[in-house]
């Protein structure tokens, strides 16, 4: 699919619908479900905007990798999507518990059961300082939820499989 055809749903694609983000190459990479995030252009390049918390297994892949893909799913698959964002990759199989298939692609990692893939390259990552977020985001920073902050991804969008 070419990049410039690609259309969504901006302000649900991610906050209800969720995506899997998946750091890594065959044999080194690790998925997990992401809701926050946004779609544009950075550096005169069409990007993907995503927030992870330095304390999720996905960012030791996000680290080490330039690699990473955000794969979009039906309806049907969000129990599965549940299985990604809930467990983490150190101690569970997500693939085998949901019954996901892994599929390799030139940039990356996705999944058979996936509508559509963004193969992106890193550009970007930098944690955000907690000292300067807005009020509004502080609810979602209490000890209840973890203190962790977020890290900035920001991801070139390389290609779009679908």
């Amino acid at each position: 699919m070419n990049i410039q055809d690609f259309t969504t749903h901006p302000f649900t694609k991610l906050d209800q619908d969720w995506a899997i983000l998946t750091a890594g190459i065959e044999g080194d990479y690790n998925s997990m479900t992401v809701s926050w995030g946004a779609m544009g252009t950075m550096w005169g390049k069409p990007a993907l905007f995503l927030v992870v918390k330095p304390l999720r297994y996905t960012f030791e892949f996000l680290s080490r990798h330039e690699e990473l893909t955000l794969s979009f799913y039906d309806e049907s698959h969000k129990k599965a999507l549940a299985v990604f964002g809930s467990k983490s990759g150190r101690d569970t199989d997500k693939a085998k518990e949901t019954g996901f298939t892994p599929k390799p692609l030139k940039g990356g990692m996705t999944y058979e059961q996936a509508k559509e893939t963004l193969v992106c390259k890193k550009l970007f990552m930098q944690p955000l300082d907690k000292a300067n977020y807005p009020e509004c985001a502080l609810p979602f920073y209490t000890p209840e939820k973890g203190e962790a902050g977020h890290c900035l991804v920001i991801a070139e969008v390389m290609e779009i499989e679908a």
